[in-house]
């Protein structure tokens, strides 16, 4: 991206500080000022009982399920702590998104399935054709996230292993930056998760902001987050389509560029 629409406009980023990066910098690409307000941060589960139950019987599985790069990270850091080296023909895996199915291709994983949508709903329809009884399915995954998944691969009477392999927790200090942020203003607020919605709800409350943030509209990734939005009283403003950062940044675009700018939907 090589216009500069957005000269000025300040955008918050909610991303956890190790991912940020790739937001911030299209955000500046456009001329925008990327506020930065880390609202997750990657924890290790209460216990590594249940993963490492599962890691170390990973051959019985016909199927791991990767939603998140964040998971292929946090399993392959306890495949390495427990020593266990993984290999390509261990098991099947599905990935939602590029970027995750990226991640687990370098780690070592066979990823055999990417659905072309990257929400949860998206990897059923994609996977549900192969899945029967009798499968067993692997889900390693964020502490607290929704069920549809294991659910409806129940439901087709597959048996469905649900362990955390981390957890999001809110930084500290996320609450006195998100204060001197709303101070000197912002224009847009993008939000990459229901987790960013929910931690920046309570990185409001504790710097006693009120939430939604008043008169700053929200650009959501996809509609996950803009259901989580609403849950919380603040509708999305825009949203990206297809779900990933590109389209993310396109959509922040198109809702602070100029009237009579130009824009390209293919940067």
């Amino acid at each position: 991206m090589t216009d500069r629409l957005l000269n000025g406009r300040r955008v918050l980023v909610t991303r956890a500080a190790h991912q940020s990066g790739k937001l911030s910098d299209g955000l500046r690409a456009l001329g925008a000022i990327p506020v930065e307000v880390p609202v997750l941060e990657i924890a290790p589960p209460v216990s590594f009982n249940s993963l490492d139950k599962a890691l170390r019987q990973i051959q019985n599985y016909d199927w791991i399920l990767f939603t998140s790069a964040n998971t292929v990270h946090a399993l392959g850091e306890r495949c390495a702590a427990i020593g266990l080296v993984t290999r390509s023909e261990m098991v099947k895996v599905a990935a939602v998104g590029a970027a995750t199915a990226t991640a687990a291709r370098e780690a070592g994983w066979n990823v055999t399935l990417v659905p072309e949508s990257y929400v949860a709903e998206s990897l059923v329809a994609a996977l549900s054709s192969q899945i029967g009884p009798g499968t067993r399915i692997l889900l390693a995954r964020a502490e607290v996230a929704r069920d549809v998944i294991p659910d409806a691969f129940r439901a087709a009477g597959a048996t469905v292993d649900v362990v955390d392999a981390y957890r999001n927790v809110v930084p500290e200090g996320a609450a006195e930056k998100l204060r001197a942020a709303v101070a000197c203003g912002l224009d847009a607020a993008t939000f990459t998760s229901s987790s960013s919605v929910t931690h920046l709800a309570e990185a409001a409350k504790a710097a006693g902001l009120l939430f939604p943030l008043a008169g700053v509209p929200a650009v959501s990734i996809g509609p996950v987050t803009s259901h989580t939005l609403r849950d919380f009283g603040w509708e999305r403003a825009a949203e990206a389509d297809p779900h990933d950062i590109p389209s993310l940044l396109v959509a922040t675009k198109q809702l602070l560029a100029p009237p009579g700018g130009k824009l390209r939907a293919n940067n």
